[in-house]
């Protein structure tokens, strides 16, 4: 089996434009495999920016909508919905091109991250706990390592941590290889740059965009469910802020404003991830560009050929 060639970037920096580009131009069929935390929920889709109903006429796409809006999904199940797609497209003579957004899931793709068990009952304990503060700290005493590789306000990455350091008696970061650990590879990881000012511009833009597409319909029509949306799910970005603003808690213009400025906060946080990998083939584009994908197209078919 030929390994997957991945493009990856900031949200908003074009990875799915140059994946689109790539897959209609290649001599050779290529695949799309989305690495999306988000994208994995059904019927979130303008908030995630998921490739429209057209790109995936045109193009066959892997690990979307895998699974419902009120269900928990976890990271060793998309590395096993990964691993599915990439069997699949290789028995049927294709390419695969993975489009990273989530490091996480990337670094599963290509390090293969081994997975600690679940313990639901502390997980749900501390999920009633509101003092996201203090367990960071609890994480800091316990697993000073782990730690130091999360945001202190990353509430689901720390109950996570925490949930394995006391379900298994150890520490969280002594799971897999680390992701501070970059073993050679015979993944191609293509990265897309923008400066800060001109990836904030098309966040900003991208933002006004979805609004305007329906996102505010979309989240009230999963809150009426009588499921509703998962934790993990009502935090995303835009749900989020849409939440608030449908309880009334804030008005429109305040919710997208909120939504610009976590994105972009969020854009910051993946790309110290991201940077921290020397693996990556980083391609600089132009704050004047249109798009990522002339200049990066090119360079990924090349990988793929």
């Amino acid at each position: 089996m030929l390994p997957p060639v991945i493009v990856l970037g900031c949200t908003a920096s074009g990875k799915s434009d140059v994946a689109m580009e790539v897959a209609i131009s290649s001599a050779t069929p290529v695949h799309i495999v989305a690495a999306d935390a988000m994208q994995v929920y059904r019927r979130m889709n303008i908030g995630t920016a998921k490739p429209t109903t057209h790109d995936q006429e045109l193009v066959q796409h892997h690990c979307l909508d895998l699974v419902e809006p009120n269900e928990r999904f976890t990271v060793a199940a998309y590395l096993e919905s990964a691993q599915q797609a990439f069997g699949d497209i290789d028995a049927v003579g294709a390419r695969a091109l993975v489009v990273g957004g989530t490091g996480l899931y990337v670094s599963a793709i290509v390090d293969g991250l081994s997975m600690p068990g679940e313990w639901p009952e502390i997980r749900a304990e501390l999920e009633n706990n509101p003092d996201t503060a203090a367990m960071y700290a609890e994480l800091l005493a316990r697993d000073p390592h782990a730690a130091s590789k999360m945001e202190p306000n990353n509430r689901r990455r720390i109950i996570r941590a925490l949930e394995v350091c006391k379900g298994s008696g150890t520490t969280f970061s002594s799971f897999g290889p680390g992701l501070d650990q970059y073993p050679a590879t015979n993944i191609a990881l293509v990265g897309i740059r923008w400066s800060r000012e001109a990836l904030g511009h098309r966040i900003e833009t991208r933002v006004h965009a979805m609004v305007e597409a329906g996102l505010v319909e979309e989240v009230r029509s999963l809150v009426s469910t009588s499921d509703g949306l998962s934790r993990t799910a009502s935090q995303a970005l835009g749900y989020k802020e849409v939440i608030a603003h449908l309880e009334g808690h804030i008005t429109l213009t305040e919710a997208i404003d909120l939504i610009v400025l976590r994105t972009r906060q969020f854009a910051v946080r993946q790309e110290r991830w991201f940077r921290r990998d020397p693996r990556i083939l980083w391609i600089d584009i132009e704050d004047n560009a249109p798009s990522a994908a002339s200049k990066v197209a090119p360079v990924v078919r090349g990988f793929l050929s």
